[in-house]
């Protein structure tokens, strides 16, 4: 079993936050993202970067050994 370091769990936080995101954007048309940090402001754009970079992380720790 491969040991998880801090990056590991920070990515996946961060896959889980922009999941529940997403879920709510496609049950309710919510984005709880825009709502704390505004439509497409510097934040919320960082946020969304980071959820991405952190899909791509999980993508390649989900398949090393």
């Amino acid at each position: 079993m491969v040991e998880k370091t801090a990056i590991d769990w920070i990515a996946l936080v961060l896959v889980i936050v922009g999941g529940l995101n997403w879920g709510l954007v496609g049950l309710f048309g919510f984005d709880l993202v825009a709502a704390i940090f505004g439509e497409m402001s510097t934040i919320s754009r960082a946020v969304y970067s980071l959820v991405g970079l952190a899909a791509l992380y999980t993508i390649y720790f989900a398949t090393k050994k």
